[in-house]
């Protein structure tokens, strides 16, 4: 897909009612460290957090399709609030198409960040595909918006915060933080 235009960009991200991300290399830098007692510990972003936090508050409902088992992703999930969380998934599209039937979203509604080819199916199905700057080739090249920030150092929250400030959410959210009416 080509990228879309700034103005192309706004117009779908006002239709987005469900943010969906890959984990490991969207939300993770991609790395894992194995503990030599098998248990793995990632580095999630805190401004990545925040961001899906303030998606939340915003009424969007948050999601996470990963390839990976991971206890410290469901752990990190239940601390975001995040609202579906599938792992082990190695058919994407098969499982975005499942929650599409089940949850009764149109795929315009959608938007989804992911960062490998496994992504592909679900990037090429939504309202809104991204993804971070350190991306494959190929995702980069399907994605509507490529981000100027790699996966785990950013790359969601830019993305979120893109989203909010096109659905107008943007500064009452950041004037709650200051308890002031925008």
């Amino acid at each position: 897909m080509p990228p879309l235009s700034p103005v192309e960009v706004t117009e779908r991200a006002r239709l987005i009612r469900v943010l969906l991300f890959d984990v490991d290399g969207v939300l993770t830098d991609g790395g894992v460290i194995v503990h030599a007692d098998g248990s793995e510990s990632k580095r999630f972003d805190i401004k990545d957090g925040a961001g899906i936090v303030m998606a939340r508050r915003a009424g969007l409902t948050i999601g996470l399709l990963s390839a990976r088992h991971s206890a410290s992703t469901l752990h990190r999930a239940r601390q975001l609030g995040v609202d579906v969380v599938r792992q082990g998934v190695t058919d994407k599209g098969a499982a975005l198409e499942e929650l599409m039937e089940s949850q009764r979203w149109p795929s315009e509604v959608i938007a989804y960040m992911g960062d490998d080819v496994v992504d592909l199916p679900v990037l090429r199905r939504v309202g809104l595909a991204a993804c971070p700057a350190d991306a494959v080739a190929e995702v980069r090249a399907a994605a509507h918006v490529v981000s100027v920030r790699p996966g785990g150092h950013g790359a969601a929250r830019a993305f979120i915060e893109d989203i909010l400030q096109a659905q107008g959410h943007w500064d009452a959210l950041v004037a709650a933080h200051l308890h002031e009416r925008p």
